[in-house]
């Protein structure tokens, strides 16, 4: 862990008064844009200057990310649906039905160099049977072709999705199993040879959520106790201690500090790895 933080770094806290932060994404630009689920909004933060509401009525906005142009694509979990902000302000509906059927709740996605989008869509667990709506949780994949596929069902309950650095393997934190997943990405964007790289298994409740990785293969997960942290080969080093349980974390400031969405706030850390730059 002494090689991944920067010396003498501490956790700081930067925001904080909120209901359930999420989806926490840093733009090009220089901002950080987060989700308030059940305040149903999406706020931006830029240093030194006033937090600002980036957009009301955000859809049960949860995973955040932008795509190559700088426009934001957002898991609207409480509209069941993946959309695209565009640049003059309007919405481009992405995904929100698999076959006929209305998708789940849309959790967390990340972008692909080819253009497409991976994201996570777990069912409800109370949920009751519904034949209009997906009967299991799922990854699928938007195709850059602007088709949705199904890239797999081999998570129990599928919830934060990133990239390795070279674009060839995606990894998915199953919060139900309690581990982390990564599946080969074959040319044509479909997953292949599904594996298990993490365990996160402890009598405390709740499992993995959001993940990130870095330039050497290193895999950022929140869990309890803080942002675990896992080597290429999925040896367990340490755990980033947050005093607030995260849920989602994001590479900003030259991908150089990590930020972490946990409940009612936002912290971050300065580290010496260099984060995964997928847009």
């Amino acid at each position: 862990m002494e090689d991944l933080i920067e010396k003498g770094a501490k956790l700081e806290q930067v925001l904080s008064g909120f209901a359930f932060t999420e989806g926490p994404v840093f733009s090009r630009l220089g901002f950080l844009l987060f989700s308030d689920i059940p305040r149903n909004r999406i706020w931006k933060h830029t240093a030194g200057e006033p937090l600002e509401i980036f957009r009301e009525d955000s859809g049960g906005a949860n995973g955040l990310t932008f795509d190559h142009q700088g426009r934001l694509l957002i898991c609207e979990g409480g509209r069941g649906r993946v959309t695209r902000r565009e640049k003059d302000g309007s919405f481009t509906m992405l995904a929100e039905r698999f076959e006929g059927r209305q998708l789940n709740r849309p959790n967390d996605l990340v972008y692909a160099i080819d253009g497409s989008i991976y994201f996570t869509d777990p069912r409800p667990r109370d949920a009751k049977d519904d034949p209009a709506r997906v009967p299991f949780s799922a990854v699928y994949q938007i195709t850059r072709q602007g088709q949705l596929r199904l890239a797999t069902r081999e998570s129990q309950r599928p919830n934060g999705v990133a990239l390795s650095a070279n674009q060839q393997t995606l990894f998915v934190a199953d919060s139900e199993a309690q581990n982390v997943r990564a599946f080969e990405v074959l040319p044509d964007g479909a997953l292949s040879r599904g594996r298990i790289v993490a365990e996160m298994k402890t009598p405390q409740p709740g499992g993995p959520d959001g993940l990130k990785a870095d330039e050497a293969g290193n895999l950022y997960v929140t869990g309890h106790g803080g942002v675990w942290v896992f080597n290429s080969a999925g040896r367990h080093l340490g755990i980033i201690e947050v005093p607030e349980k995260p849920a989602n974390v994001a590479w900003g400031d030259n991908h150089r500090t990590l930020y972490i969405t946990a409940r009612t706030s936002v912290y971050r850390m300065r580290l010496r790895a260099t984060g995964t730059r997928t847009f």
